[in-house]
């Protein structure tokens, strides 16, 4: 995690753009998204997705300057819809994804003119299915569900104006261990408060 800070601030110095500090909050929406619960000894399908009613929401923070930045991200979010088509068993899903992301061109938070850019960026979730209560069926078989990490990396693409960030995404993971998966696909939109703030106080004085 150190050495990717301080590849960030060299980069930002080296571009010639001063670093700066930003705080704000991430949107997003998984447009689809699919869980696979860890094995276990019940021998049920351990599948889970949804689509469209994922809401996840969370604080952001940024570092660098106007054509490269890092950021780190904190998201609770909830799939309302999430279930097992082939072997309903209970409805819902929660997830939090942790993520580290190295930001370029409009997508860094920092550029006051519109741009496009993209991010690539990892970390760790946990997720929960089932989250609104197992059927009885399934919990006498032996079915247990807790909340599990799995390692998440993401990229996206989109586009950046004066401290807003909107972008589509593609987030995978997987847990080697326990052997969990995770893949989604969906929208965000980052506020940097502080860019957001000089913009409104300039426009003031028009």
């Amino acid at each position: 995690m150190k050495k990717l800070i301080f590849l960030t601030l060299f980069l930002a110095t080296t571009l010639n753009v001063s670093a700066q500090f930003g705080y704000g909050f991430t949107v997003s929406n998984d447009i689809y998204q699919r869980y696979t619960n860890p094995k276990d000894n019940s021998g049920e399908y351990r599948g889970s997705g949804s689509a469209i009613l994922n809401f996840a929401v969370g604080p952001k923070i940024w570092i660098g300057g106007q054509n490269v930045s890092f950021s780190l991200e904190a998201q609770a979010g909830i799939g309302l819809l999430s279930l097992a088509v082939k072997d309903y068993k209970g409805l819902g899903a929660a997830y939090f994804p942790i993520l580290a992301k190295l930001n370029f061109n409009g997508l860094s938070g920092m550029d006051k003119e519109g741009r496009q850019g993209w991010y690539i960026g990892g970390g760790l979730q946990y997720f929960k299915t089932e989250l609104y209560g197992l059927n009885d069926k399934a919990e006498n078989n032996g079915v247990k569900r807790d909340y599990y990490p799995t390692y998440i990396s993401q990229i996206g693409y989109g586009f950046g104006l004066s401290g807003f960030v909107g972008s589509g995404f593609i987030r995978a993971g997987l847990h080697p261990d326990n052997k969990s998966n995770f893949f989604a696909i969906g929208i965000q939109a980052d506020f940097n408060r502080p860019m957001l703030k000089k913009i409104a106080n300039a426009a003031s004085q028009l």
